[in-house]
């Protein structure tokens, strides 16, 4: 590194941590059941979303699982997160359009766009 000489990072991953691609794969190893069941828990907790019974002409939006390591700085595993997603791209305008799932941003995120908006005035 040229403005720190004599020092190298290094980035380390474990192996065999793999993310799973499909729901069938995950649901087969505890830990991301373990990380479903925390992203079902936060859902019901932030009341995401209210139970209505389905109507005849109304198709519901469909979701799937997302799932990612979450590691730390120095490449370590911190975490497994599971998210439930919805395919947003089968809504129709008029009907669902308006009724979104919006995920909340990291703290850090808010930060880096306040510190820029202070520099720029």
């Amino acid at each position: 590194m040229k403005n720190f000489p004599g020092y190298y990072t290094a980035i380390v991953e474990e192996e065999g941590a793999n993310e799973p691609e499909t729901f069938k794969e995950a649901s087969q190893d505890q830990k991301w059941n373990k990380a479903m069941k925390e992203e079902m828990a936060a859902l019901k907790q932030n009341q995401t979303w209210e139970l209505v019974p389905k109507q005849s002409d109304v198709k519901p939006i469909s979701c799937k699982w997302v799932f990612k390591i979450k590691r730390r700085a120095d490449g370590s595993i911190e975490r497994d997160k599971a998210r439930l997603v919805s395919h947003g791209f089968s809504q129709q305008y008029g009907l669902d359009y308006d009724e979104t799932f919006s995920p909340v941003s990291k703290l850090t995120t808010v930060r880096v766009l306040l510190a820029l908006a202070a520099c720029k005035n």
